[in-house]
């Protein structure tokens, strides 16, 4: 049997750990992704689509060289949720995205990660200025873009069916 490797790198923030998708991981995916909370990222999906997403993150790190990490609160130990830079075949170029998890909402954990991606991947990859496609009805996401210094840039663009903006992320590392 063959196996690959990836370094994925870790990123400690105050909160956080920024690390590698583990099996451990599926539980906390599926549980997103059978949820409301997925209306922004295409809707609800089935258990085995959280399997496909979760080697698909992995996979994403083997191709792109860039990807999805997975959010461990500190305290807890718990997958908060993923943030990452994710360039599909299909994207115009690469995103800077995240999901929080139920129960880690509203305590400004999304902020924190994707500023440390963010940081990471314009820094130590040489990725950006990044952008973020947010659907016009997610005002959370649209809100904490804006709270990260991104702007709008397109205001209305067509992706897998689907209207959204695109925000253009401040170039450098803050």
């Amino acid at each position: 049997m063959t196996t690959l490797s990836v370094d994925i790198p870790v990123i400690e923030t105050e909160r956080l750990i920024l690390r590698e998708p583990r099996l451990s991981d599926l539980d906390a995916m599926i549980a997103f992704g059978v949820s409301d909370r997925t209306q922004y990222v295409g809707g609800k999906f089935e258990p085995w689509q959280s399997w496909g997403a979760l080697n698909a993150s992995i996979g994403h790190w083997i191709t792109r060289g860039f990807g999805w990490w997975m959010l461990e609160d500190k305290a807890s130990g718990q997958t908060a949720g993923r943030v990452g830079v994710g360039y599909h075949l299909d994207w115009p170029e690469p995103e800077l995205g995240w999901h929080i998890y139920e129960g880690f909402e509203s305590k400004g954990l999304a902020h924190e990660a994707a500023l440390a991606a963010r940081n990471h991947a314009q820094g130590q990859m040489g990725l950006g200025p990044l952008i973020s496609l947010i659907d016009h009805g997610n005002i959370r996401s649209q809100r904490l873009a804006e709270r990260l210094g991104a702007v709008i840039e397109t205001p209305d663009f067509r992706i897998r069916g689907a209207s959204c903006a695109i925000y253009r992320h401040p170039a450098g590392v803050v």
